[in-house]
């Protein structure tokens, strides 16, 4: 109990001075996060519509492999972007390995899946006759798609938010690929890990405070858009 004091009290000062470079942590934590997450988004999204509405032959294994990249371990993803990257690797010319770059490259391919699954749920459970309502009143094919997303934009908010949960939160591919290097990598997680490794679990706590914080408000702003249009009805 002592020690989740001291983290507490620590957490309060490290936001209140900046020390410990707090604030340069949590701001490259929210840089690479939502950068990974909008790209995440930006790809999930049609490819979740295309398998929620479209009808081709694999559809439904690309569905399960959706499903599947949900649970998939970051520490595996972050082991294939670092092969990618590295020196001898395809893309090692190009010099990412160990950089912000690199980190939003491992996140975004966590996070895509996520977005790819919950975006075919979350339009599959749209009434079936939607878009060829709208077709019948006239609608083009985009427009009523369009119409048909902003039908499902609650949904879709959820998914980006998922998928900003499970890159903000995790440590594994962002050591891997980032390699935690102090003022250039080094994120909210993988600073947390170093400071309890080193015993410095006041410290470590604090972070994770700060971290729990981030998230606390993601959700909560969440809810809130949730809670409005839910009134609204």
């Amino acid at each position: 109990m002592d020690v989740l004091g001291e983290g507490l009290l620590e957490a309060v000062r490290l936001l209140l001075t900046g020390a410990e470079d707090t604030w340069a942590i949590t701001g490259l934590t929210l840089r690479v996060s939502l950068a990974a997450t909008l790209i995440a988004f930006l790809l999930g999204v049609p490819a979740g519509a295309a398998l929620a509405l479209g009808r081709f032959r694999g559809r439904r294994v690309l569905l399960a492999v959706a499903n599947t990249g949900m649970g998939m371990p970051p520490v595996v993803v972050g082991l294939f972007v670092t092969v990618l990257l590295w020196r001898g690797g395809p893309l090692g010319a190009l010099g990412l390995l160990y950089t912000p770059t690199a980190m939003v490259v491992a996140q975004a391919a966590i996070a895509t899946p996520v977005v790819v699954a919950l975006t075919a749920t979350a339009l599959q459970q749209v009434d079936p006759d939607f878009l060829p309502q709208m077709r019948g009143l006239g609608a083009t094919r985009a427009r009523a798609l369009g119409a048909l997303l902003r039908e499902a934009r609650l949904p879709l908010l959820a998914a980006g938010m998922a998928g900003f949960g499970a890159v903000v939160s995790e440590v594994g591919a962002a050591q891997m690929v980032g390699g935690n290097l102090a003022g250039e990598t080094r994120v909210l997680t993988t600073a947390a890990v170093l400071a309890t490794s080193r015993g410095q679990f006041a410290l470590a706590i604090a972070f994770g405070l700060v971290l729990l914080a981030i998230a606390f408000t993601v959700n909560l702003v969440v809810t809130l858009a949730q809670q409005r249009h839910a009134v609204r009805r």
